[in-house]
């Protein structure tokens, strides 16, 4: 049961980290594309550890699991709300319209 409950942690870990940069594929500017990974980074990581866990067992090696996903559970919202910020600080504006006349390989730079 464990290691069907640990592959399905696995595989949706996975889903997620494909919508992620897929996410980075589609949308327009700098500030929708850091939202689409930011979102799912975070959830992709834990559901891979959680996995990961599973397999182990309680062991010291699920603990250490569990300090790295808390790691990151704090620092990766936080880095994704540092880059947001520092880019409206250096001048980066939204993309506002559906305007398709910009290349949205400028990341936001119009």
């Amino acid at each position: 049961m464990m290691d069907i409950l640990s592959w399905v942690c696995l595989a949706l870990g996975s889903f997620l980290g494909i919508v992620g940069g897929i996410g980075i594929l589609r949308f327009p500017d700098f500030y929708t594309r850091l939202h689409a990974v930011g979102i799912t980074d975070t959830l992709c990581a834990g559901l891979f550890l959680l996995g990961l866990a599973f397999q182990a067992g309680l062991t010291i090696a699920s603990f250490k699991l569990f300090l790295i996903f808390v790691f990151i559970f704090f620092t990766s919202p936080t880095a994704s709300h540092s880059l947001a910020n520092a880019a409206m600080l250096g001048g980066l504006k939204p993309k506002l319209s559906n305007d398709d006349t910009t290349d949205s390989s400028k990341l936001g730079d119009e």
